[in-house]
Parts: C-alpha cells; structure tokens; sequence
C-alpha cells in the first residue's frame, strides 16, 4: 500500500505542462511539503506531503484524490505516522447541487489503527464562486470501519473488539479566497463526522492554509491542521494539531 500510495502522493511533479486556469486544464494537480525542524535539547521533525489531483472520465464527472503524509519525531523517537486517502467522483461539477460518491483510506500510527476505510455517496451545495475565489459544502454518508492494534478504548462500550464499524453522516465545508489582488490566498477545508448509531462516536478535522505566490507555479504556505477523534484507545489524547511551513508547487495559474 505505501508504494502506490507514495505514487499518488509525488504523481503532481510528473503532471506539469503548460500552465493554464485551473477550470481550462484536463488534469489539475499540485504537491504541498511542509514541516518543522528543532535542533539541540530537544530535537524535533514535522513533515507533512500532501497533494491534489482531478480530472475528467467523461464529460459530466469529476474525479478528484486528495493524499496526505504526516510524520512526527521527538527526540529521536517515531511519534505519529499518518496515511490519508481520500477520492471522490463527483458528477455535473459545475452545477450548483451535484452528487457525489467517495471513498477514503487512512492509517495512523499513534491511534495505533491498522487501516480504516469508508466509502459512501451525497451531495456538494455551491455557495458561492466568482473568479478564483469560491465556498461551498457537501453533505454525505458513509459505511466506516477501522480496525485498531488494540481492543481497548477510553469509552469502554467498545472494549474488547479491535474492529469497529458505524455509518456516519458528514458535513464538509471548503473555501478559497484570493486576497490582497492575489498577494494571499486563505484556503479551508474541514468535515465533521457523527455517528448516526452511537452519539458518543464521532470526529472533525479542520486544515487551515495560508499561501503567498512566489513563482507561477510556486507559492510559500503556512498550514494548521487539528483533528478530533471522540473514540481511541485507552491513555491517548483525543485531539492533534500540526503547524508547518513550506511551499507548493502546482500546474495551473
């Protein structure tokens, strides 16, 4: 799974051609690398990949893979290794209500989970879109299950079973805004995650962006990620956040 996951995470550096608007290309995509490093008493690394990548099947469809790699040490000592996958195929895009089915792949090492998976289907509501700047949300549903490398959790509802599945319902959020005569560009995207069967089971993740071009295809970013999960395993904290800083690269103007 790495190895192809890796590819899907570095294919946006063999998809550059001539730069276009992003609405004008077949196959949009750009690559993200940020992080932080702390030398001396305490050693510290951050390092964060993540990418996008869309195009079209066909003429009325869309499908876009969203790849994230985070990875923390402390002290010389592995704390956080985490994959995130997470696909969509969305149809008439260019509408303002359109459908949607998704599937999403993750792995995380310090909520010890061997693999989660969903897959689902819903609905993106379009706000609001004018040049480069847009907001917009989408409701879904989804079948979930995530197998842990443990069985028992802070809610002891759910011990003694390593495996745990729900359906969830999820609210997205996403926008982008170019500010300042396109000097910033904030961009958001967050979801929040109930469980539609048990009230005590759920999560959100909200990741935060500040970009300032450099180049045509070069922009310096700052990110803030937090996430919240309401289920782990036993001892562990409940929320994680991540800043990091430096730069992408993309194939669109």
């Amino acid at each position: 799974m790495m190895k192809q996951f890796c590819f899907l995470l570095f294919l946006p550096l063999i998809a550059f051609g001539q730069l276009k608007h992003k609405d004008s290309l077949s196959i949009n995509a750009d690559l993200s690398l940020t992080g932080f490093v702390q030398a001396g008493n305490v050693e510290t690394i951050i390092f964060r990949a993540t990418s996008d990548i869309s195009f079209k099947p066909w003429e009325k469809a869309r499908f876009e893979t969203k790849n994230s790699y985070v990875y923390q040490e402390f002290g010389n000592e592995k704390a956080d290794e985490d994959i995130l996958s997470l696909n969509f195929l969305r149809f008439t895009p260019e509408r303002k209500i359109s459908p949607l089915v998704l599937g999403f792949v993750s792995t995380n090492f310090r909520r010890e989970i061997d693999i989660r998976y969903l897959f689902g289907a819903g609905a993106t509501f379009q706000i609001f879109k004018k040049d480069k700047n847009l907001l917009k949300f989408a409701l879904s549903f989804e079948y979930e299950n995530t197998d842990f490398k443990m069985s028992e959790f802070n809610q002891s509802q759910y011990d003694g079973n390593s495996s745990i599945n729900t359906i969830r319902g999820t609210l997205w959020v996403k926008g982008v805004y170019h500010l300042f005569k396109n000097k910033m560009i904030l961009s958001h995207e967050s979801y929040f995650q109930p469980s539609l069967e048990e009230s005590d089971n759920y999560r959100w993740r909200a990741d935060f962006s500040l970009e300032f071009p450099i180049w045509k295809f070069l922009n310096f970013k700052i990110n803030y990620l937090d996430t919240f999960e309401s289920v782990v395993i036993q001892g562990q904290r409940q929320d994680d956040s991540v800043l990091s800083f430096g730069f992408k690269i993309k194939n669109y103007l």
